[in-house]
């Protein structure tokens, strides 16, 4: 049987994803088989209830649907994921089940956080999953600057590497998420509202 490379992997994905934004539908039916099964899986660990979850991922694959041409996506599981998780929080939330909440979560969120605020989580979460894709110096530098709260001087320094060096890391890692940020849902309304530097400088 043939191996399958990462690369083929990713560049058979890529092929789906621009497919998918083409509007063609065999891409869309493509991914709802490779995927709906592990989606309803994660959304019926947390409800507990199957016909809700599967509610719940229908409504997340017409989103992915109605949202294709403007969705930016770097991994279709890492998004999809995500995005199941926090969709079926927020129907918890609005129909007052938190019980059935898996404990990370539950241990993340307060009792009494808002929609708004679980939207900023998951924009948080989708985010976090970007600086792990930059290459390991930028992810180093941007850590550094927005997690320790070092100058670039004290970066440089502690790196060997000049300023302008480390200027070049934060760009570019700003760059790559403001690139994922903008095919985000646009309900996410308390996260845009916050400065851009502020934000990211509180990913944790």
């Amino acid at each position: 049987m043939p191996h399958c490379s990462n690369d083929d992997l990713n560049s058979n994905e890529q092929r789906l994803l621009t497919a998918l934004k083409n509007g063609e539908e065999w891409a869309f039916s493509a991914i709802y088989e490779q995927y709906w099964r592990k989606l309803l899986g994660i959304s019926y660990r947390l409800v507990r209830d199957k016909d809700l979850a599967t509610s719940i991922v229908q409504d997340l694959f017409i989103y992915l649907w109605q949202k294709r041409e403007i969705l930016q996506i770097d991994s279709l599981e890492s998004y999809l994921s995500t995005a199941i998780r926090f969709s079926t929080y927020k129907v918890l939330h609005q129909n007052k089940r938190r019980t059935a909440v898996h404990a990370e979560l539950a241990n993340e969120i307060s009792s009494d956080i808002d929609e708004q605020q679980i939207d900023a989580l998951f924009l948080k979460e989708y985010l976090q999953t970007g600086i792990s894709k930059l290459p390991t110096k930028c992810q180093l530098v941007f850590k550094l600057s927005r997690e320790n709260y070092q100058s670039y001087k004290e970066i440089a320094e502690q790196l060997n590497i000049s300023e302008k060096s480390v200027e070049a890391h934060i760009s570019r890692a700003l760059r790559f998420l403001r690139h994922m940020r903008t095919g985000y849902s646009p309900s996410v309304g308390i996260a845009w509202r916050l400065k851009e530097e502020n934000f990211l400088k509180n990913i944790n």
